[in-house]
């Protein structure tokens, strides 16, 4: 098996502290997503986060069409499902990006959810055991191609054991939907050296009715699925929390709502709580109002 050594201070620094995860632009034509990502880059975001689904762009090739469109953007995929390709076109793709974008790849991998992937015919039933036999067959894939760089890996992680394996066999964590409160476990789980970069969702709206209500929409699904669900409870929310769309409080700590600054207040609250990088999301109607609410939140997120 091969022996991973990567410069993991240098991809804190190629990442930067702060990046945008989108659910949106994968919707787009490919024309469009290479102009936003150019903007995005523009703006002084440092990566750019892209999600995988059964209905989705496929992650691999997404990536490439959004890292055509840029120059120093560092595209990540947040997450790419492992049961969606096997290990040896997994670890191939990841390589032929490295080399092609001079770096600016980052592979984040995820075991997904049972309600996504046994209708596909998985067996979900070791997760863990899952991850841990797809990086082994990574890393034991050969590479004709030229390679001067390995791609980094993350793995996509909430509770202890795939955090751990994180930190064991990747270049960090990559944690969604959580509070500033997980972040500061998951730092103590991982240690110190690895990359910890939790996502963000945020609503740029003063109005408290208004800001939950798309906040509660953006939720629901999430609160359908276990994985999250059990997460939330090891956090200690109650199941009353948790029921009907979420209670006030799981919303406020889920999905941070107001103005600019107080945006950029729960993004301190992560760095301070172990975070590297913080990948925010705006949650609005299109792309481009997407946009509109990155270019608001540049000049209070991104260090000059």
């Amino acid at each position: 098996m091969a022996e991973r050594i990567f410069d993991i201070p240098a991809l804190k620094r190629r990442m930067t502290r702060v990046g945008v995860w989108s659910a949106t632009l994968g919707a787009e034509p490919a024309a469009f997503e290479q102009e936003a990502a150019a903007e995005i880059e523009s703006l002084g975001y440092g990566t750019l986060w892209i999600g995988e689904a059964p209905s989705s762009k496929e992650a691999l090739t997404h990536s490439a069409i959004l890292l055509q469109g840029t120059r120093r953007l560092t595209v990540a995929t947040g997450i790419a499902n492992i049961w969606a390709r096997d290990a040896i076109a997994a670890a191939n793709g990841a390589n032929t990006l490295a080399e092609a974008f001079d770096g600016r790849f980052l592979f984040g991998l995820g075991v997904s959810h049972a309600p996504l992937v046994q209708p596909r015919g998985h067996d979900y039933r070791n997760p863990l055991e899952a991850m841990r036999n797809y990086l082994d067959a990574m890393d034991a894939t050969e590479f004709a191609g030229p390679l001067p760089e390995q791609p980094p890996r993350m793995l996509a992680a909430l509770r202890t054991r795939m955090l751990e394996l994180s930190a064991e066999r990747t270049e960090g964590a990559h944690t969604y939907f959580v509070t500033p409160l997980h972040t500061s476990r998951a730092r103590d789980i991982l240690g110190d050296k690895p990359v910890l970069a939790p996502e963000q969702a945020l609503v740029l709206e003063t109005d408290p009715g208004r800001a939950r209500e798309i906040a509660r929409r953006y939720m629901a699904f999430y609160l359908s699925l276990p994985n999250y669900l059990n997460n939330l409870r090891e956090l200690g929310w109650d199941e009353e929390d948790l029921a009907a769309g979420g209670s006030d409080a799981v919303v406020d700590a889920i999905v941070v709502w107001g103005d600019e600054e107080t945006v950029a207040a729960r993004v301190r609250e992560h760095y301070a709580a172990g975070a590297d990088h913080v990948c925010v999301q705006p949650l609005a109607d299109d792309s481009r109002q997407v946009l509109e609410h990155l270019r608001r939140l540049a000049p209070v997120l991104i260090e000059g």
